[in-house]
């Protein structure tokens, strides 16, 4: 089956309900702080261990801005350790939630004012986590690519040289059929049925389940 563009693929995921027991935007708690904290620590992990490190962070209340930014390194390294890599990503978040304070003075203004390229001048954060903190904590209208978007549009035939092309298609069709008040919930919602629809059909095997992703299409 052909696939045109990414509106088509929108479309076939959308005919299949992945999204039914999630969240209306998919990422948990969108639009706060704890998506920031959260898109550091699955950076090279399972989202179930990243959950584990949240509930610590929660549970010691460690999941606001101002209070992260003064945290003792090694106490946050040993609350986020389900999350791997706990030495660098509690450097990151330290630093990162001062930066914050730095520049912007609260969340609320980092939310209206920060963009990309600030994002991307910080140590620790790269393209796909800068992506994710302006898609569902900012509510901007980005598209978050990743290793699972480019796997299943391998299944299709197209291959992308850079993150970057990647994202372009993914966006390019989305935006063609939305307003730009839709495009926020539009980008989050494509990226978490994309996810969604990969992950549910098994890890270290071909995505055979394309056929039912192709009916869709044609439905």
């Amino acid at each position: 089956m052909e696939l045109h563009d990414s509106l088509d693929l929108f479309r076939a995921l959308k005919h299949l309900n992945l999204l039914e027991n999630s969240p209306l935007i998919w990422w948990p708690a969108y639009g706060t702080f704890e998506v920031v904290v959260g898109a550091i620590l699955t950076q090279n992990t399972q989202w179930s261990r990243v959950q584990i490190s949240l509930d610590h962070l929660r549970e010691c209340k460690l999941l606001s801005l101002e209070s992260l930014s003064q945290c003792d390194n090694e106490i946050l390294m040993e609350l986020i350790r389900p999350s791997g890599l706990f030495k660098a990503k509690a450097q990151t978040l330290i630093r990162l939630s001062q930066s914050i304070m730095d520049d912007f003075g609260d969340f609320e203004n980092f939310v209206l004012s920060v963009d990309r390229e600030w994002l991307l001048s910080q140590k620790g954060i790269g393209p796909e986590t800068a992506d994710s903190i302006l898609c569902y904590a900012c509510a901007r209208p980005v598209m978050v690519v990743d290793a699972y978007t480019a796997r299943l549009l391998r299944e299709f035939g197209y291959g992308f040289e850079c993150y970057d092309d990647l994202q372009e298609w993914c966006e390019v069709g989305i935006r063609s059929d939305f307003d730009e008040e839709e495009l926020p919930t539009a980008f989050a919602q494509f990226h978490g049925m994309i996810v969604e629809y990969v992950k549910g059909n098994g890890k270290g095997k071909k995505i055979l389940e394309i056929n039912t992703l192709s009916n869709s299409l044609l439905g």
